[in-house]
């Protein structure tokens, strides 16, 4: 994925140019009083808590950031603006338009995530004592360019977020034609071995290549799988990630958005290098 910056959450005049356009426009002052940070200042404040897990009012105000509660009022107010969908369409475009997205199979997974802070879409991990967890669900093209992502709780099966995260999938166009959102093949684990959803893959024309329960161990279907696996491993490189610190699911589905966001910045990035 290219070298690691020594300050990952400096924020990149090409990235900021893709994300200015996107913010809405900021209310007018209610009280009058300190100067607005500016908001490239307070995405780098946000950056910095994904990346460290620091928390929020441990900020250090020397970085020039703004204070941690600024930077939390502007990650909610942008999430409810939809702007890591918007950020995320306009990535996914760039990659299809260089013909760098694979559309031949999909591939789905989960990981279990502790929740220091029970809340909205928590719940008991059935792999950890019943202590409160949430799961990241991540949908991911051929290459392990994630298309999709989803909050639940800890005890939600995996394959009641199947059709979800496809659904969740934008259109993607770039290229001449439709817009692309259907894979033609969908690989997953043994988790989500049912038949009524391999009915309704065939359905929509996805053809299912899922694990069977019972079989001998070893599906042979790795040399595919593993791509997703790795995606959830850079997820979870941003610290925010490792554990569910907000007890609010939207601010921690915003950090999600976000990340995956960064993540898709970074094989746009790669066109570049090429």
């Amino acid at each position: 994925m290219g070298k690691r910056q020594s300050r990952p959450w400096i924020v990149s005049d090409e990235l900021w140019s893709l994300i200015e356009p996107l913010l809405p426009e900021p209310g007018p002052k209610l009280v009058a009083g300190r100067p607005r940070v500016p908001d490239r200042q307070a995405l780098c404040g946000i950056l910095f808590v994904l990346h460290t897990g620091i928390q929020w009012e441990y900020l250090p105000q020397e970085l020039g950031f703004g204070s941690g509660m600024t930077c939390w009022r502007r990650l909610a107010a942008w999430n409810e603006a939809g702007v890591w969908e918007k950020l995320h369409l306009v990535l996914l475009k760039k990659l299809r338009s260089a013909k760098q997205l694979d559309w031949s199979r999909v591939v789905i997974d989960s990981s279990r995530v502790r929740a220091a802070r029970p809340g909205p879409k928590s719940g008991p991990s059935p792999v950890d004592r019943a202590r409160p967890g949430s799961k990241h669900h991540v949908l991911t093209d051929g290459q392990g360019i994630p298309l999709a992502v989803s909050l639940t709780g800890g005890n939600r099966n995996d394959v009641t977020q199947l059709l979800l995260l496809l659904d969740k999938v934008p259109p993607v166009a770039g290229v001449v034609g439709r817009p692309r959102r259907r894979p033609d093949m969908l690989f997953a684990d043994r988790d989500y071995d049912h038949d009524k959803y391999r009915r309704l893959l065939w359905k929509r024309g996805i053809r299912p290549v899922i694990a069977e329960r019972g079989q001998p161990h070893g599906s042979g279907l790795g040399i595919f799988r593993w791509v997703v696996e790795r995606t959830i491993s850079w997820l979870h490189g941003f610290r925010r990630l490792r554990i569910r610190w907000e007890r609010r699911d939207d601010i921690h589905g915003a950090f999600l958005g976000l990340a995956t966001c960064l993540i898709t910045h970074r094989h746009v990035q790669r066109l570049w290098d090429l």
